[in-house]
């Protein structure tokens, strides 16, 4: 255990599935934590997306931490978690409101076992309100919370994001929220219960439509690549020779520049170019204007011009090119692990985004298969003998 690390000495259990509850799990095992994955004997949820059990986001999101399956319907394997919790510092999931303590496992019955317990409970739409017991994935958060509404074209159908945006920005709010609950910890001596909704947590991200909306009085339409709020230009997608290049100037240092490489310096401080707004207003004008720059270029020489002009940019990468992308690598962010199950021989795991002074980003290490440290964690945690492990076996 590395006690350089700000979770060093934390011990998590991980009822997370999916994204939501396995990145949280992740982050807090990046941050020193000694986190244990809790499965049922079958698997959680996202194994059943291959024939094997292994897909490739099982290990992407459970690297560095240990794995065991109780089975939580069954009366030892309820006695098995809560003999885990009494020694454990932090429990997480996200299962449906509700579902642990249909199980006789919620924060009521798991707080008098440990009363020092930060318990964490991440769903779609949090613990009290009109949807609380909606299901909820990704995709309808991403429908109920304007994100699908507010993506795409205006003459064409809304379009989800392309990542599983909802489930990670819900991740990494509950991660936050048991941090919190561990400081507090220090203070009050008592452990607390944290619970996080992605519908919640996606509001936020609306700033700019919610701002057009609040300056024009009406609901701003979707805007393509285009900037969600229409009050900035240039602010878009474009064309290259090979490819495409995202440009933005949100000051006038950078449309100067932009101006200048474009061989347009005739814009720059003149009425109708020379502000913010003044620009926005000629949106169409100006997406031209850049599109017709760029015609006849390819986009790493395109993005290498305005990089030294200063102008905000970059090249749109495929899924390939980000997995191969020198600055990320260089930062430990992609990892490559073998790969357990079937398809490339590595897995390109993610490391840990958030830097500390002084302190190494913590080695990525395989994902446990299923089960694979089940007696270990209850030997090492709990204190079974060898006789209680066979008895939980034979359960």
């Amino acid at each position: 255990m590395d006690m350089s690390q700000p979770l060093s000495g934390i011990s998590v259990l991980d009822l997370g599935q999916i994204y939501q509850g396995g990145y949280s799990g992740l982050l807090l095992s990046y941050l020193g934590a000694d986190v244990v994955k809790v499965e049922p004997p079958w698997g959680e949820n996202v194994r059943s997306r291959s024939e094997d059990g292994k897909p490739p986001q099982v290990q992407y999101l459970n690297a560095n931490k240990r794995g065991i399956t109780l089975d939580l319907k069954s009366e030892r394997g309820k006695r098995a978690l809560k003999d885990l919790v009494a020694e454990c510092d932090v429990l997480l999931e996200n299962f449906a409101t509700g579902k642990m303590a249909e199980l006789g496992l919620g924060y009521d019955v798991l707080r008098e076992v440990n009363p020092e317990l930060v318990y964490a409970h991440g769903s779609g739409y949090g613990d009290h309100g009109p949807y609380a017991e909606y299901p909820a994935m990704d995709l309808t958060i991403q429908a109920m919370s304007g994100v699908i509404h507010t993506t795409g074209y205006p003459d064409q159908t809304p379009v989800k994001a392309g990542p599983a945006i909802c489930d990670f920005i819900g991740a990494v709010h509950l991660a936050l929220g048991i941090v919190s609950a561990l400081f507090r910890r220090e203070q009050s001596g008592e452990g607390d219960y944290v619970e996080v909704g992605m519908y919640d947590c996606m509001y936020p991200t609306l700033a700019s439509p919610v701002s057009s909306w609040v300056a024009r009085k009406d609901t701003p339409p979707r805007t393509g690549n285009k900037h969600s709020g229409l009050s900035i230009a240039p602010y878009n997608v474009y064309d290259a020779d090979d490819g495409y290049v995202a440009i933005m100037c949100v000051s006038e240092r950078h449309w100067e520049a932009l101006a200048t490489l474009m061989d347009r310096t005739d814009l720059v401080g003149v009425e109708g170019y020379d502000s913010k707004a003044a620009r926005a207003a000629r949106l169409d004008e100006i997406d031209a204007l850049v599109e017709a720059w760029l015609d006849g270029q390819a986009k790493d020489d395109a993005v290498d011009v305005l990089l030294d002009a200063g102008v905000p940019c970059a090249p749109v990468q495929t899924v390939e090119e980000v997995i191969e992308d020198a600055h990320l690598r260089e930062r430990g962010m992609v990892n490559d692990l073998p790969n357990q199950g079937e398809g490339r021989e590595t897995v390109p795991v993610p490391g840990m985004p958030i830097k500390f002074a002084g302190v190494d980003d913590p080695e990525v290490t395989q994902a446990p298969l299923l089960g694979e440290h089940t007696e270990e964690v209850l030997a090492e945690i709990a204190g079974y003998t060898p006789e209680e492990l066979a008895q939980l076996r034979g359960s």
